[in-house]
């Protein structure tokens, strides 16, 4: 005879912050984490059939942004109207490559503050792991990439680029590139919820901060930009991606992965506090 024996978890919620049993908290972080993987899944296919089934571009939306930005950038400077300095690309190719992983770091952004918004009725009416709501966003932010990699592949056989050694190692830069945006729409998420103006001052915002991140230029070395390049934290993760993938160099390594590391500690942060302020987020959408 064999018996079937079930785990089940027993949620006790209480008045008691779960900060008070840090060991307890985090064996339950992981926990969800791990059981929310299934369910994450189905979210993401949901939502991305959702998607492309309404609208009448389909796919082309995720090859639009990287084309028309650098169609732009090209024009211009093609006209004398933007100067990049000197490069040891295509112009077009240096454009689309630094255009694709500020892709990734703006949609990685926005994730967070997007897919969780989009459940808040689900939230407020059934209990799950909310970890979930958050890896159908990484989901879509992945499916988006690979796409995008199709334009990648056609510019660098349309250029003659040989990927150096080093290429292997952008597929790091593009995992710290997502980190620190996904660690910045997480930690906005909580204020994201209580205020719709935190989501759509985003789109401005990452509109202003591409000015000041060597996505289309060369990182200058003298003047305003100069300084404002060196503390924005985007920029040397850009340079160093786009290096191992086109150039076989990385110029930007040691402050690439200081950033590297600081972003893997603020996205912790950024899950514990997401984990300790949806309770209260969901009551409150619930009332």
């Amino acid at each position: 005879m064999t018996v079937n024996k079930q785990t089940h978890h027993l949620t006790v919620y209480t008045p008691e912050s779960a900060i008070r049993h840090p060991g307890k908290l985090l064996s339950e972080m992981f926990r969800d984490l791990f059981a929310s993987r299934e369910l994450a899944w189905r979210l993401f296919v949901r939502d991305f059939s959702a998607r492309y089934r309404q609208s009448f571009l389909g796919y082309l939306w995720a090859f639009l942004p990287p084309i028309v930005g650098t169609f732009t950038f090209v024009l211009l400077n093609q006209s004398g109207i933007l100067n990049v300095g000197d490069m040891s690309l295509p112009y077009p190719a240096y454009v689309m490559i630094g255009t694709l992983l500020w892709q990734v770091f703006a949609d990685s952004v926005s994730s967070p503050i997007k897919t969780v918004t989009a459940a808040k009725s689900m939230l407020a009416k059934i209990n799950f792991p909310r970890e979930a709501i958050l890896i159908s966003g990484m989901l879509e932010v992945l499916f988006n990439f690979i796409i995008r990699l199709v334009l990648l592949v056609a510019i660098f056989i349309y250029y003659g680029i040989v990927p150096p050694v080093t290429a292997p190692l952008a597929l790091i830069g593009v995992f710290a590139i997502f980190c620190l945006g996904f660690m910045i729409g997480v930690l906005l998420t909580p204020l994201g919820i209580l205020y719709t103006d935190i989501g759509q001052a985003l789109t401005m915002v990452l509109s202003f901060w591409m000015l000041f991140t060597p996505v289309v230029y060369t990182p200058p070395t003298s003047g305003l930009l100069a300084g404002l390049t060196f503390i924005n934290p985007v920029s040397p993760l850009i340079v160093t991606t786009r290096e191992w993938l086109a150039v076989g160099v990385a110029s930007n390594f040691i402050p690439a992965f200081i950033v590297f590391l600081v972003t893997l500690v603020l996205l912790f942060g950024g899950w514990l506090l997401y984990r300790l302020a949806m309770p209260i987020l969901v009551e409150r959408m619930g009332g």
